[in-house]
């Protein structure tokens, strides 16, 4: 890839996509192809075609995608096999019919069986049944890394393929019905702290400008925030808190794939390669964690009547690691970056 290559960054708006993005250009390159959902729906077979055919982009990222936590996935299941799968099939056939030099496509650790071997390495793929909860999902992200195998072997492109671990930075979504375990906790304890010291200007700017205290306070026990008899406030969580997950800040990511687009093709990497920090920790370590850097005060319920989701989920990243990239950022110092970035577009 040189600084003036034409780069297509599908999902440039997102987590990842941005991230990606601002990496780039941070590198010095500067010739980029980004259109928003408004302006390109990446679903519809013909507009992706017909922006190929412009544009002509030399290099893909693939990091459009519709994602969710575990509520979203069980509630959306239908669209989340639809939706991934069309985006996948879309830009996937365009790269190849319109001559793209390297695409990378951006994966998850989903794809992965339920109870791997931990850690997870790359050839854990499909020898046992995924987690139910966010199987529509993973079976889509499978089939776009198999669909970048397949146009490699018949047709001889350079599609490549990785798996991420669980991500965060700017950019995350932090809805509730939407949002992923760590951008919901940081918007929890937030919502708490601001509970805690009577913010109520915070509070509406968050929860809905236009509603009375009691609306609100209705709204926050909606998404488990809530005071007890005393005043206490406390935040209900879902699961044990026991499962263990791994987390990379997404400018980790962004690192990685563009080194791997830079450097290495399909034949150096094989069918999928890892990305991730190496480390894990426990859900309810994480809260704890991140109590202490937002600064709330009340307690925490873990509802055990709700799923933990698969009991761990730790990548494998020696290969990455041998083909010369690691992470950069410890858990910690992004987590303070997170909550920073939250607290400025939320204040």
């Amino acid at each position: 890839m040189k600084k003036r290559s034409k780069i297509y960054i599908a999902g440039h708006k997102g987590l990842v996509g941005s991230s990606i993005l601002r990496e780039l250009n941070r590198q010095g390159f500067e010739n980029f192809i980004c259109r928003n959902s408004e302006e390109l729906d990446l679903e519809r077979q013909l507009d992706v075609e017909n922006l190929f055919e412009s544009e002509r982009p030399e290099y893909v990222f693939l990091a459009a995608a519709k994602v969710g936590g575990i509520m979203a996935n069980k509630t959306f299941p239908a669209e989340f096999i639809y939706n991934n799968l069309l985006i996948q099939v879309n830009v996937i056939n365009a790269s190849y019919k319109y001559g793209v030099k390297k695409l990378l496509f951006l994966g998850s650790s989903c794809i992965y069986p339920k109870y791997a071997k931990q850690p997870i390495s790359e050839d854990s793929l499909l020898t046992s049944p995924l987690e139910p909860t966010n199987e529509a999902y993973a079976i889509a992200k499978i089939a776009g890394l198999k669909m970048c195998r397949y146009y490699n072997e018949q047709y001889g492109t350079d599609f490549i393929s990785v798996m991420p671990t669980n991500l965060y930075g700017p950019n995350d979504n932090y809805d509730f019905n939407e949002s992923h375990v760590l951008p919901a906790l940081i918007r929890k304890f937030s919502l708490g702290v601001n509970l805690e010291n009577n913010d109520w200007h915070s509070l509406r700017r968050d929860i809905g400008q236009s509603l009375d205290d009691s609306l609100i306070l209705k709204k926050l026990g909606e998404n488990g925030i809530s005071t007890d008899k005393n005043g206490t406030v406390e935040i209900k969580l879902w699961g044990s808190g026991e499962p263990k997950r791994e987390f990379l800040h997404v400018d980790d990511l962004s690192k990685a794939v563009i080194y791997l687009m830079k450097n290495y093709s399909y034949s150096d990497i094989g069918e999928v390669v890892n990305i991730g920090s190496g480390e894990d920790i426990s859900i309810r370590e994480l809260a704890e964690l991140l109590k202490d850097l937002i600064g709330f005060k009340g307690i925490l319920k873990w509802d055990r009547s709700k799923p933990d989701g698969t009991f761990r989920k730790l990548l494998n990243v020696e290969k990455i690691n041998k083909l010369g990239w690691k992470s950069e950022i410890s858990l910690r110092e992004g987590l303070k970056r997170a909550i920073d970035e939250y607290r400025r577009i939320n204040l």
